[in-house]
């Protein structure tokens, strides 16, 4: 891997991986585009871990707050500042990491067929539009309970099929349930922090457990680059989301359907 492909992949992970559009379309769809051979699991594994690196810091006072707001909620057993929205990060991941499990085969092969993508890409992309014109989207934070979590962790789950887009499916899912475009944005970008954890290490233990060459020089390239690009794409949507809402991305979405259709299939 060249440091072109290295950076310019990094740059794409780290855009997309909190916009509304699918970072993994977008990994699986560049290569067949440029006629790159594919960039294997140890990049993989770097621009996710650029990515976490991100949230987290980005993050880092509320992730501060929530952990130490769980931990002793579950010390005292009782719901301590932010200990109910700990509990709900767990709840939402439960219905992902699960799914993994079972469909980790399926994902990294059929599911990542053109086809699939196209339908995914469009299909949800129609669906986050519809959820941004829906009235009555004031729900903050402070009023989501564990059934809102459950049904934002299933949303999550459906992510696994390229194309979907976890921040897009978690955010639509959210909107629909009357969360503000803030509060379903601001949870969607928490919720990612465990799932890619739980990427990470499965990534990790295959490069540990298997004869995976790491390209190295790539690997520290597309991780500072997707955590760098990361940082601003969160900043950046976060500032203008209540200025642009979610159609620029439903339209991007459907123009990039449009753009697979004509060159991929």
């Amino acid at each position: 891997m060249d440091f072109f492909q290295a950076f310019f992949l990094g740059l794409l992970q780290g855009l997309t991986e909190f916009l509304p559009i699918s970072s993994s379309a977008h990994l699986i769809l560049t290569p067949a585009f440029f006629g790159w051979t594919d960039q294997g699991v140890g990049f993989d594994l770097s621009v996710h871990l650029g990515t976490l690196l991100a949230v987290v810091f980005y993050f880092r006072e509320d992730v501060f707050g929530i952990a130490r707001d769980g931990l002793i909620s579950m010390g005292r057993r009782k719901v301590v500042g932010q200990g109910a929205l700990a509990l709900y990060l767990v709840i939402g991941t439960i219905p992902a990491g699960l799914a993994g499990l079972a469909l980790l085969d399926l994902v990294d092969s059929t599911l990542r067929a053109v086809e699939v993508i196209f339908t995914t890409t469009l299909v949800f992309g129609i669906l986050l539009g519809i959820a941004d014109l829906l009235p009555k989207r004031q729900r903050t934070l402070d009023t989501l309970n564990w059934k809102d979590a459950l049904l934002v962790g299933i949303a999550q789950a459906m992510a696994l099929v390229p194309g979907t887009s976890r921040s897009g499916v978690t955010i639509t899912a959210g909107l629909f349930l009357g969360m503000s475009r803030e509060t379903a944005s601001r949870f969607s970008f928490l919720l990612a922090i465990p799932i890619i954890v739980l990427a990470s290490s499965v990534k990790l233990l295959e490069v540990a457990t298997s004869d995976v060459v790491v390209d190295w020089n790539g690997f520290l390239i597309g991780g500072v680059t997707s955590f760098l690009m990361a940082i601003t794409a969160i900043h950046f949507f976060l500032k203008w989301l209540n200025t642009v809402g979610m159609w620029p991305y439903v339209i991007y979405r459907i123009v990039l359907a449009g753009v697979i259709y004509a060159v991929l299939m």
